[in-house]
């Protein structure tokens, strides 16, 4: 089976959905903010967990990664390989756009309902998780602009599969995307 990227900006609910997939599927998940936090780690970050992207510290790593692309371009090397090979699920913001096979998916979401899974997920104030999404949209936006020229966020022309997730369950979205690549198989 080729690989599923699941895309979309921070807190669309990319992992769950992965997750889920994966378990209907028999296949394994692989992100690319795990291979980033390898190699966060290996420059003395505490980088551990989903909400490590949205702490200050997590932060810092990604004004780090503008100055020395090095680090993306190293995680999207490991990256295009596992989508080349197949059998797994991937998250990721900028594989849908520079790998050349996988199914990719879009879980577009506005910045409140993210925002809510930020909070529940952290356990932070609505209002904390607002400007966190703010931040890391704007930075995600700019970073992946300066590395590969995308228009994140805006530009969905690589994508097979669009997804509006605010009124929809993981389990919905997940069953959703496995039908729709049976029915194009």
């Amino acid at each position: 089976m080729q690989a599923i990227i699941i895309c979309g900006l921070p807190a669309a609910g990319k992992t769950t959905v992965a997750n889920i997939i994966a378990r209907k599927l028999g296949l394994k998940v692989l992100g690319g903010g795990d291979i980033l936090m390898e190699l966060a780690i290996d420059q003395g970050y505490d980088a551990h967990g989903l909400s490590w992207w949205d702490s200050k510290e997590g932060i810092a790593f990604m004004k780090q990664r503008e100055k020395d692309p090095e680090f993306d371009k190293e995680a999207d090397k490991k990256l295009t390989e596992k989508i080349n090979a197949g059998n797994v699920v991937i998250t990721s913001y900028p594989a849908p756009w520079i790998a050349k096979k996988g199914y990719k998916v879009w879980l577009a979401a506005s910045i409140e309902n993210r925002a809510k899974r930020m909070s529940e997920r952290d356990k932070s104030s609505l209002s904390a998780c607002m400007k966190v999404a703010q931040i890391r949209d704007a930075e995600n936006s700019k970073h992946y602009k300066a590395m590969y020229n995308i228009d994140f966020g805006n530009d969905l022309s690589p994508f097979n599969l669009v997804i509006d997730t605010n009124d929809k369950s993981p389990e919905q979205i997940a069953d959703m995307i496995i039908d729709q690549i049976k029915k194009e198989k």
